[in-house]
Formats: structure tokens, sequence, C-alpha cells
């Protein structure tokens, strides 16, 4: 059914459809309206059973997550930023018993300082937890992953996140075509865990594992993400036949094929992207991008097929690895070893500054031209960067770097034009 609605809403609708048995949940922005509409289904019975779980924290969510599951329940959440990294501890309990917890991850930048706008410092900080992640470039996509999701976790028995875009997604109203409950139940069977606790067949999980076995513990849970890179294209392609549209799968080329310039990115900045390549196109500029669905697992093949024929790669990223730049350039780069080209790395849309059509089109004709730094930053104030830096030179009592910026910034703008 095609409607208009919010992002939140529409992926709470998709949670429903998939009949989670228990949804443990704790509120924080920019995901609370998730969360709270999955309440008010089960209150009003459309979601039956279903056992809704407030809880104390995030930590006591994704704990409670991990009991559920173990028990043989359908279980999803969901978070965002400084609560995933509450419940760090558990994320790695939860993917290291191989349980298929669903959760959504609504980005959002991790302080200090605090700011509650979007980037993938939280998601990205968790890359090598043992989830699979998912990202989404449009509310429909994000709506289409979740359905996706339950079947992927539980046909491996591993966690899966979903990660959408802080309020660029969740907040927005868009058209999404919302399936029929009859389709969901055709596309994702009645949950069959591959493990659960029964009385009758008392076991104890989480043993501890000491050096003589642990390797061959850690390998087979990456040998089940390898066995997701071929099954995230297959549920792909099963989605489609079901429901009459492509959603999902590894990676997504956008007018690559005689492109010499490629940008590679994830989330909903990839619309921006694919707009700039368009109107680039039609200057006579050869560019295209190439959108990154799952970034855990890595689909290290397919991005070497779409990229090998470049001239250069420009990967956009929502996140900084602090000391050293990239995090998904470095991903690219291992897919691209012993191939020649200009690689660049551009940080964008830290704490949710807005990536513009108009930075995009000055990046990409640096980019041609082969005038970008190896690391560079999208619109970064360097007057702002030079005034903090020379006040820590000047005095070693120089004071807290964010408050003085906003001091700066203040100053600036109450300056006469």
């Amino acid at each position: 059914m095609l409607k208009q609605t919010e992002g939140s809403k529409a992926v709470a609708e998709a949670v429903a459809l998939c009949r989670p048995e228990v949804i443990c949940a704790y509120p924080i922005s920019p995901q609370t309206h998730i969360v709270e509409e999955l309440s008010r289904l089960v209150k009003a019975g459309r979601l039956a059973p279903c056992e809704y779980v407030n809880v104390e924290s995030e930590f006591a969510a994704m704990s409670a997550g991990i009991g559920a599951s173990a028990a043989g329940a359908r279980t999803y959440t969901a978070t965002a930023s400084q609560g995933l990294l509450y419940m760090v501890e558990a994320l790695y309990n939860a993917s290291g018993l191989g349980l298929p917890i669903v959760m959504t991850v609504a980005n959002r930048a991790i302080g200090a300082p605090i700011n509650i706008w979007n980037d993938h410092s939280d998601s990205m900080s968790q890359r090598d937890s043992g989830w699979i992640q998912l990202y989404a470039e449009t509310n429909q996509e994000a709506l289409d992953l979740h359905i996706q999701a339950f079947r992927l976790a539980e046909e491996l028995s591993l966690p899966v996140m979903v990660c959408m875009d802080g309020f660029v997604l969740t907040h927005a109203w868009e058209r999404v075509d919302t399936p029929s409950q009859e389709q969901v139940d055709a596309f994702l069977p009645p949950y069959a865990p591959r493990q659960v606790l029964d009385p009758d067949e008392p076991v104890s999980i989480g043993a501890m594992v000491g050096p003589e076995a642990f390797t061959e513990v850690r390998y087979l849970a990456h040998a089940r993400q390898m066995r997701a890179l071929e099954l995230i294209p297959e549920v792909a392609a099963s989605f489609a036949e079901a429901f009459g549209r492509r959603s999902g799968g590894l990676a997504g080329a956008y007018r690559t094929e005689d492109a010499e310039t490629i940008v590679v990115a994830l989330g909903s900045v990839l619309g921006t992207v694919k707009d700039v390549v368009d109107e680039r196109r039609e200057q006579g500029v050869k560019i295209g991008a190439l959108g990154i669905t799952s970034f855990r697992p890595f689909p290290l093949e397919q991005v070497r097929a779409a990229l090998g024929h470049a001239r250069r790669v420009v990967v956009l990223e929502r996140a900084l690895a602090v000391g050293i730049g990239g995090i998904v350039s470095a991903n690219v780069r291992m897919a691209l070893s012993g191939v020649h080209l200009h690689g660049y790395t551009v940080i964008a849309g830290l704490g949710g500054r807005p990536i513009t059509k108009a930075s995009l089109h000055r990046l990409f004709e640096d980019a041609a031209a082969d005038r970008l730094e190896p690391l560079t930053f999208l619109d970064l104030d360097h007057g702002l960067v030079e005034r903090e830096l020379e006040r820590t030179r000047a005095t070693r009592r120089s004071g807290p770097t964010a408050e003085n910026i906003l001091r700066d910034v203040g100053a600036v703008a109450a300056r006469p034009v």
C-alpha cells in the first residue's frame, strides 16, 4: 500500500509485519519514534503475541534481547549514538552467541561534544562486533531492509543492524510502499531457531573457551559472515521477486560503466550524489557512483569489479577514524589491492553538516583534475581551526576546544556584513 509516512513509522510498521515476539525498548533520539510506534501497535493489540519490554538502559535492552532470543523468541530493538556504545559489551555477546536479533541504528554522531545530528560514527565504531551491517539509502529501502534482515538473521543465526540516517530518514516524510501481512508472511517463514534454550534439554551457553578452541570459534563466526556475502544477494533477489521492487543487496552501481571517476558512499547522501552525477554527466563528465549497502560483511569482489576500471575513486565518508582518516576507504583500498588508480578519502557531513550539491560539484571537479589531498575534509572552515590552533599555541590553559569554537562561530556571525 502506497502512503506518505514518516521514516520511523514506516520502519515500525515493517518490524510489526515481521511478527516479533519480544521488543526491548529504551528511547534515545533519533530512534525514539520507532519504539514509540511499536508500543502503540502492541497496546492496540495489532501485534500479538508480543511482549514489549521497557528497560532502564540500552545495555539492558540488548541484554534482555539476548535472553529473549536465546529462549527462542523473534527479537527486535533499536538505538543510536551513545546508546549503541552503552550496549557494546552485550553487542559482542549477541554476535558471539549467534543470536538472530534485528536492531535499527538511527545513525547519530558520538560525543563529546554532544551532537544529536546524523553521521555514521556510531555504527562504524561497531564494524568489528560481529553484526551484519546494512545501510539504507531511502525510507523505502529502510522498510525493505528490515524485512530482509529478519530472514537473513534467522537463516544465518547472526544479529543484523539496519542503519538509517538519523533525522534525515527517521523524521522525513516520504511516500513508501508498505506490503501486506500476507506478503510478509509468505516471504518470512515462522521463526525456527537454530539454537534455543530448552528446560527439557538443558545446556549452558557463553561458556569460557580457552586458547585450545577460541580461534576456531571466532573463525566460525567469520565463516558465517562470509556465508552472508552469498545469502544477502539471494535474499534481495527473492525480495524483488516477491514484492516487485529491487532493494538491498551488497552494493549498487550507478552510471559506472564508462566512468573515469567513481564516488563511493553509504546511506542517504547517495541521493544527492546521484543528482550531482546526473548533472555532471549532462556536462559530459564521465562520473558514476557506487552505493554500499552491506558494510559488514564487506563485498570485496563486488567493489573491485565496480571500481577496477576507473581512473580515480572518491570515498565519501560520514565518519572519521581519528588519527588515520577514513574507515570505508580502508576497506575500499583492500578491495582494490594491486589496482593502480588515484584514491581520495573525503570526510563529509560530520555531526549533521549538510552535504550540498554545490559542495559536491566543487569536490568532484577537483577530483577529476586530481587536485584533492589524499584526505580531504569537505567544507572545513580553516579559519576557525587556525584560530583554535593559535590559541593552544599561545597559552597552555587555552580552554575546551568545542566551547572556544562555538564562541568563535558566534563572533563571526555577529560581525556586520
